[in-house]
């Protein structure tokens, strides 16, 4: 094991240097935590199954110590990385999650700019002292403040400019059409689903879709998306294909938000590779290789492997009414049994995929998929507690009425569905 891993080590070396001195300001910091991260590779290496993922694996390593080291400057300087304010709700491969709006702009901003800014407007210091506890002269304070603001004015808040024109679909109704489901007692097929998760699409040449979603208990369109393959791509030399996706408000279709994805679709796996957001001038770019920024929010599997796109019921989710049982595992996605789902006058056999907590602590979601393996009606549950910081008050307040579902004994709360024009 020594051997192989002193090989790959070698091999891969170059670039985990050139990130971390990239990141990171001092070169002597840089070496510390370069000998972090050759222990921790070195000490959890009979951990990877996969040794061609050896570079994403320890890359990965790398971008969290880097973290630490940054999260331990800021509580040197005593700044709380977890007090900042204001939350927005971004996309992610599973519909809204949160996020905070102001850190993601800070992001983008040099070590330097982030270290300024906290100490005059989190902390509230005088110039003053900012130079006294960083040893320069009050003179390059006013200076690194004045590029520092510049910087970040011109980046938050992270969303893009008005675009002209109407150009999403036509055929997504304003309100959600009439919907029932049914339980079925037939057991449920087996089905082959290509779909990218939570955005709908095959990863095909040739592929298009639009989809909504819908507030309940309104039932009326929040937002609108419409989707489709441009070409092919590849992505650390993993070839897939793009998708472009364009993202707005039902309301206001002129303020637009620009999405691009890589994707792959094998024989058994259907996985994001990329995904890339326009944020004002910038191009802001996620690849499976960067962990914690691209993981949480777009992968899915070990190593990111993806879904398996061959469904059928393995045991892992049952279910019973509105009454949920999971089994104790990472990736909790499986078939939990057959219904009638019927949508606009429109009556579908279809499989109930539930996706449970598979990267978001509070978020449970239903797909109901015909026999060809497209989603008929998405919904989406969350936990009573999720974003309870943020919106103040538990989900069974703030939607009384909506429909509830018991998983491990938690009560979740319906919050929204999407539907696609492939129903209409």
């Amino acid at each position: 094991m020594n051997d192989c891993f002193e090989e790959l080590l070698k091999t891969h070396y170059g670039a985990v240097e050139r990130y971390v001195r990239y990141r990171l300001p001092v070169g002597a910091d840089a070496d510390d935590i370069l000998q972090e991260i050759w222990l921790k590779a070195y000490r959890c290496f009979g951990q990877l199954k996969n040794r061609e993922a050896f570079k994403a694996w320890i890359l990965s390593i790398a971008r969290n110590k880097c973290t630490d080291y940054f999260r331990r400057e800021a509580e040197r300087q005593e700044v709380s990385l977890e007090a900042l304010p204001e939350w927005e709700l971004p996309m992610s491969r599973y519909g809204l999650v949160e996020n905070p709006a102001v850190w993601d702009a800070l992001e983008l901003l040099d070590w330097q700019g982030r270290q300024i800014l906290y100490l005059r407007f989190w902390e509230e210091l005088p110039q003053a002292e900012i130079a006294r506890r960083l040893g320069i002269p009050v003179g390059t304070v006013k200076s690194r403040l004045y590029s520092a603001k510049r910087q970040f004015q011109s980046r938050y808040p992270c969303t893009p400019p008005p675009e002209k024109g109407e150009i999403f679909m036509k055929k997504l109704p304003e309100f959600l059409p009439d919907y029932s489901i049914k339980e079925q007692k037939e057991v449920p097929f087996s089905v082959r689903w290509e779909e990218l998760m939570g955005w709908f699409l095959v990863p095909r040449l040739g592929e298009r879709l639009s989809w909504g979603m819908y507030d309940i208990p309104s039932r009326k369109c929040t937002h609108i998306c419409d989707m489709q393959v441009t070409g092919k791509a590849s992505v650390h030399g993993i070839e897939g294909v793009e998708l472009t996706a364009r993202e707005a408000n039902y309301s206001d279709r002129t303020v637009v938000t620009d999405w691009t994805f890589v994707a792959q679709l094998t024989d058994t796996h259907c996985r994001y590779l990329a995904a890339a957001r326009k944020d004002g001038e910038m191009r802001r770019y996620f690849t499976f290789l960067d962990g914690e920024a691209f993981l949480p929010n777009w992968g899915f599997g070990e190593n990111n492997c993806g879904n398996e796109v061959h469904l059928f019921s393995r045991g892992d989710i049952q279910r019973s009414g509105n009454m949920i049982t999971c089994a104790d595992k990472e990736f909790l996605l499986d078939v939990v049994g057959r219904y009638k789902v019927t949508v606009g006058g429109k009556t579908y056999d279809t499989i109930c995929v539930m996706d449970v907590e598979t990267y978001d602590s509070g978020v449970a979601s239903e797909q109901f998929l015909d026999q060809n393996g497209r989603t008929i009606l998405w919904r989406r549950f969350n936990r009573d507690d999720w974003a309870l910081e943020r919106y103040g008050k538990h989900w069974c307040e703030l939607l009384p009425e909506n429909e509830r579902l018991t998983i491990n004994g938690r009560t979740y709360v319906h919050w929204y569905d999407c539907i696609t024009d492939y129903i209409l």
